[in-house]
């Protein structure tokens, strides 16, 4: 497989990001997790929040990424099966999520095995100068294939599950994004 990220832009449309950030502005918060020997959260590794939407936003976006199996597949060379499913994640000012995989053999969550490709949809921009709904810094790093993907709004960009990748800290505002992963 390779290391190079594959993207799409515009996977979503501005109205549907917007729509999606006022759903999470209403969604029940919790610290986001990390997988390891148990699952849990760790401040010092992740600081972010995982946020419930609604579940027909939920449902429609689950739709629109099994839209995009194909495509996704073709460019790593792979058949892929299924999705692990849809988190909602909010990074505030300061936070961060430390060098890390999502492939790996650990007992508190066996299916992350099985995990492929990696998938992020942004749901708003990066820029030095954060204007409304965007904020700075919080580029995805994905240190193996060395490259740093600066968020755009609507953007999805997926890569190989076992690269080393980060997230680095929100310099202003706040960072919305779509996560999951294709078997």
């Amino acid at each position: 497989m390779t290391s190079d990220p594959f993207y799409i832009d515009g996977f979503l449309d501005a109205a549907t990001c917007r729509r999606i950030r006022g759903l999470m502005d209403r969604g029940a918060v919790e610290p986001a997790e990390i997988l390891d020997d148990d699952i849990a959260a760790d401040e010092e590794v992740r600081r972010a929040a995982t946020i419930d939407v609604d579940p027909g936003a939920l449902a429609a976006i689950e739709q629109r990424l099994d839209t995009a199996r194909d495509e996704i597949g073709r460019f790593f060379g792979l058949t892929l099966t299924a999705r692990e499913g849809v988190n909602f994640l909010r990074y505030g000012t300061g936070d961060f999520y430390l060098p890390h995989v999502d492939r790996a053999v650990i007992d508190s969550w066996p299916d992350a095995a099985r995990r492929q490709v990696a998938l992020v949809v942004f749901l708003n921009t990066s820029a030095p100068v954060p204007g409304p709904g965007q904020f700075s810094g919080g580029e995805l790093c994905l240190i193996d294939a060395r490259v740093n993907v600066v968020p755009r709004e609507g953007m999805l960009v997926a890569f190989d599950a076992g690269l080393l990748h980060e997230v680095a800290p929100v310099g202003a505002g706040t960072r919305d994004v779509i996560v999951d992963w294709f078997y």
